[in-house]
């Protein structure tokens, strides 16, 4: 994106600015085996193929808490192959990317200014909170950038040995705080974490 249209989209994300509200959270919302690991090492899934509960573990009601959706490139890529974002319904996407796609799916825009830069415009802007897709480098990005502000994960009862950590490896310590934790009959665990800004940023 040339500097020009950079600076549009940042006017049209502040165009509905407003002082008043709660400010809106990013939120990884993610799976996770285990052991830790959003994916195997070359990006398969197929572990969290297991029957839903009727409330889809409350996915559902994290969609309608949402209209905006942030997406790393091998995130992106792998969504372009499953047949696009449209599954998410009317939400915005962002992408981010060091090599963005010449040809972005429709309705993905890419970023290009800062982290911090873009997540001020974003969170003055009227709106739900945010969905942080992942995966790994990008959630990474983002907790070091002091941007994320909650984790709520669903663990799967299975371990697959290695693959994608849920944060690209770095020296951290950034404090957590248990907002809740649900356990569901098939051994499903999913727990809420706020991220402790102050003692990062």
């Amino acid at each position: 994106m040339k500097r020009s249209g950079r600076s549009q989209a940042v006017k049209r994300r502040r165009r509905t600015a407003t002082a008043a509200g709660a400010r809106r959270k990013i939120i990884v919302y993610i799976a996770t085996s285990a052991d830790g690991y959003i994916a195997r090492l070359d990006g398969n899934v197929e572990w969290l193929d297991r029957p839903m509960p009727k409330d889809g573990y409350g996915m559902a009601a994290f969609a309608r808490s949402i209209d905006t959706i942030l997406w790393g490139r091998k995130t992106y890529d792998f969504a372009a192959k499953m047949g696009g974002v449209g599954m998410y319904g009317k939400v915005k996407h962002y992408g981010f990317s060091r090599q963005p796609p010449s040809d972005p799916l429709s309705g993905v825009e890419f970023v290009s200014e800062s982290i911090p830069e873009f997540v001020r415009s974003l969170r003055a802007a009227r709106g739900k909170n945010i969905w942080m897709m992942g995966g790994a480098g990008i959630i990474a990005s983002f907790l070091d950038a002091g941007a994320i502000d909650e984790f709520s994960i669903h663990i799967i009862p299975v371990m697959i040995g290695e693959g994608i950590p849920l944060v690209a490896p770095r020296h951290r310590s950034i404090p957590l705080e248990l907002v809740s934790a649900r356990s569901f009959p098939d051994g499903v665990v999913h727990v809420r974490y706020a991220v402790h800004h102050s003692a990062h940023t």
